[in-house]
Formats: C-alpha cells, sequence, structure tokens
C-alpha cells in the first residue's frame, strides 16, 4: 500500500498490558490511518494456561537484565509463544467477522514490553517488546507490522505514549475540541490532548493500575481491587498523599515516559490493606490532576479508557482530583476495551502508507517518526 492509496481497509490491532492480565485484546478497525472508517469485531482473548507465568518470569529476568549483555534464553520462549497465541487469536477474529485473510491488510502487533528505559541526560532510551512480527504474517497470512517502538527512541523519543494520534482521530472525529482530554489508565496512565490549533500533546502521567494491583496481590492474592471495594473501604492518608505528589516526575516537562514499575505499591507497605489501596487509587488519579496543569489549557472534560475506568474508586477519586468531568469512553460512544487494540491496528495501517505515529510534541522524538517495522506473509 503507498502513500496515496488512501482507501479505507480492515486492521486488526493486537495490545497485551503491562499489568498482565491474562488477556489478548484483538480489535478489527476500518480505517484509512486518518479517518476512522468504522469499528469491526473485539474479542478479548485468554492466553493458555500458563503463559502468564512465563511472561511474569520474562519481565522479571528483564528486569535484572537491564539491557546489560545478551538477551536473556527466556526472551525467545515468551516470544515464540506469545506470537503463536495472538496469531491464533487474530484468525479466530478473522472467522468471526466472516473475512478472509486477504481481506485484512495489516495486523498491527505491540507485542509484549518487558522493559522500558526513557532517554536521560542526552542519553538515548532503549526499549523491549516482544514478538516475531514474521512468524505472526507466517500463520496468518497478513502482513504485520511490530516494533513500533525503536524508530523513535533512535530519534531520542520516548517510545511513548503512541496512543496519541490515534486518540486524536477519536477526538476530531467524533467533535471534541480542546476542552476534553482522553486519559488511558493501564499499568501506567497517560493523557492525549489536542488544542483548537491540532497541536497534539500526549504523556505518561503518571502511574496507573500496576501499584493498587500489586499491592492487592501482595495483601490478598487477587489480582486486583475489584469495583475498587478495598479502595472504597479505606481512608486516603492526604499527608502521605501530598508527599507522594512531590515526585519530581509529576512537575517534569513533556515529553516523558514511565516504566511499569517506576512507581510501586511499596509507599503503601505500613498501612492496612483498605488504606493502601486508598492511598494508591488516590496517587493515580491526582497524579493525573497535576498534568492537567502542564497542559497548555486545562481540560474541563476527561474520557477515560483503559482497565482503570472499571474501578469505580478510581473513577471517583478522577474527578475529586482533577476538579474535571469525568465519563468513561463508552459514555462517548467508543469501546473503552478495545482502544488500544484498535490503536494498533491504525497505527500498522500509517506505518504502511508512511505516515508518521509519533511527533516531538507526543513522544520528543526530533521529528515526526514513521514507526514500525513491515513482516510481508
Amino acid at each position: 500500500m503507498s502513500i496515496d492509496d488512501v482507501r479505507p481497509a480492515w486492521a486488526i490491532g493486537l495490545m497485551t498490558g503491562t499489568v498482565l492480565d491474562g488477556y489478548i485484546d484483538v480489535a478489527l478497525i476500518n480505517t484509512d490511518g486518518e479517518r476512522i472508517e468504522r469499528f469491526g469485531s473485539y474479542q478479548l482473548a485468554p492466553y493458555a494456561q500458563g503463559t502468564v507465568a512465563l511472561l511474569k518470569e520474562t519481565v522479571s529476568e528483564a528486569m535484572a537484565w537491564q539491557f546489560d549483555g545478551a538477551d536473556p534464553e527466556i526472551f525467545s520462549r515468551a516470544e515464540q509463544q506469545i506470537t503463536q497465541e495472538q496469531s491464533a487469536a487474530v484468525l479466530a477474529l478473522i472467522e468471526d467477522a466472516n473475512l478472509k485473510p486477504a481481506e485484512v491488510a495489516v495486523i498491527g502487533f505491540h507485542g509484549q514490553t518487558v522493559l522500558h528505559r526513557p532517554p536521560q541526560s542526552g542519553v538515548l532510551g532503549k526499549t523491549r517488546q516482544l514478538g516475531d512480527g514474521q512468524l505472526m504474517a507466517r500463520i496468518t497470512g497478513v502482513p504485520v507490522v511490530n516494533d513500533f517502538r525503536s524508530a523513535d527512541m533512535l530519534a531520542g523519543g520516548q517510545g511513548a505514549p503512541l496512543s496519541a494520534v490515534y486518540h486524536q482521530a477519536l477526538l476530531k472525529q467524533f467533535g471534541y475540541g480542546s476542552n476534553t482530554a482522553i486519559v488511558n489508565i493501564g499499568g501506567v496512565t497517560n493523557i492525549s490532548w489536542r488544542g483548537e490549533d491540532q497541536q497534539l500533546v500526549a504523556f505518561d502521567t503518571g502511574p496507573g493500575n500496576a501499584p493498587i494491583n500489586d499491592f492487592v496481590a501482595e495483601r490478598t492474592g487477587q489480582a486486583m481491587d475489584l469495583d475498587g471495594s478495598l479502595a472504597q473501604a479505606g481512608t486516603v492518608d492526604e499527608t502521605r498523599l501530598a508527599q507522594l505528589l512531590n515526585h519530581h516526575y509529576l512537575t517534569q516537562a513533556y515529553p516523558k515516559s514511565l516504566d511499569r514499575f517506576d512507581f510501586t505499591w511499596q509507599a503503601a507497605e505500613d498501612l492496612s490493606t483498605e488504606d493502601g489501596a486508598a492511598l494508591l487509587t488516590a496517587f493515580s488519579a491526582a497524579a493525573v490532576g497535576k498534568a492537567l496543569d502542564l497542559l497548555p489549557q486545562r481540560p474541563e472534560q476527561l474520557i477515560v479508557c483503559g482497565g482503570g475506568r472499571h474501578n469505580p474508586a478510581l473513577m471517583a477519586a478522577l474527578s475529586r482530583y482533577t476538579v474535571a468531568r469525568v465519563i468513561p469512553a463508552e459514555e462517548a460512544g467508543w469501546r473503552g476495551d478495545a482502544i488500544e487494540a484498535e490503536c494498533f491496528g491504525f497505527l500498522g495501517m500509517r506505518t504502511l502508507r508512511a505516515l508518521p505515529s509519533s511527533f516531538p510534541t507526543t513522544t520528543g522524538a526530533s521529528m515526526p517518526m514513521v514507526g514500525g517495522v513491515i513482516h510481508r506473509p
């Protein structure tokens, strides 16, 4: 597909987040990489038993590795496993949508992030997502785009967040102006904002679900604070919250990005389970409030996507600490669970058309960058 071939086509996007919840988000989107023609099927496909344990061990070894020396042996095993399982999820989605592989223009394959180090003091950052794009192209018979972040980081960028250009398309197409921003709460939280002059700003605001989930897992063995029940039963230590909000990252100028483990649950380790959940939930929300102060214009409305919008305690905290109208993506007419996967289908199409996916005001790259590596079947 050339840059002049602007006909909308079906693209499939894949996303598995850093919270390692055991599922693959798979979404169809009909797009030319600039506009969204229509949304297609979406599925939440579970990983096979044992895959999440493999990925958690892989992330643990990546944390010890820190880009020093040869890849840990486990990387190859994990990469093959997730590529095969995500390829199967793609084929299932194609069948469910009554399509043939030849009717899909591209698969945007984000892969599994195991380590991310932003640039610091003039030193280029590094990032690692596991996923074999060529293997997926062979299995599915569809062109695959993966490794979306590396080119941006080689150009001095943060490599994240990459969702901004898709968020911009959603905001523009659904008629939202500069008084509205999109907040995506995954393991880390990020924000996207579009000015009336079409200026696009995006950055990671601070912690998302990851510290809350890790704390709850440590205390209860459960994967998350389901329905925010623990946080709602606890009390926020406002003095301690104010201390957490003094973290230098929160007032640092954008563009900026985080690794999933840059903020941890240990800030609440001496608190009760309920009070700890309340504190970490408030911190993730209040960090968004600090982020709004950095934007060229403070938005009055936040559209929330990502898993965090399912947590009533977190949504209530967002309203309290941002003093903005907070609505879930569904209220805007979007599929909140599918947005990140849709995004990578959209970005895959942009890569086929040689359109940039990151910009100086979203990642800090020296110029607009076309991200991703194309693999043909």
